[in-house]
């Protein structure tokens, strides 16, 4: 049985929008209000809006309202979560694919 893990699944959700993905990047240099994140993007403040707040759902933004300014900053425990993933994923895969290499080699003749 596959092991299930939602907090993980809603991270991946969460990047996988390439708005998103461009607003971790670009908070992963450091915090940014979300007229700061908004000002490159090619679409509205209230979409803007919208985005952060799947990436807050997720848990890989945090952002906090000082007077009239919400300030977002990335999650770094998060974020290296989904990193930590993607790295075992890529051991199991090198892994097999060794095995599946010595395998071929052998049986080549």
């Amino acid at each position: 049985m596959l092991k299930h893990d939602a907090d993980l699944d809603r991270v991946f959700q969460a990047l996988s929008d390439p708005t998103r993905r461009a607003i971790v990047e670009r908070l992963v240099r450091g915090p940014a209000s979300v007229s700061q994140l908004a000002e490159p993007l090619p679409m509205s403040l209230a979409a803007v809006v919208q985005h952060i707040q799947v990436l807050e759902g997720s848990g890989l933004v945090h952002s906090e309202k000082v007077g009239r300014v919400r300030t977002c900053r990335v999650e770094p425990t998060v974020l290296r979560r989904a990193e930590e993933w993607l790295a075992n994923q890529r051991t199991l895969w090198e892994t097999r694919l060794e095995r599946l290499g010595d395998f071929l080699a052998e049986n080549e003749t």
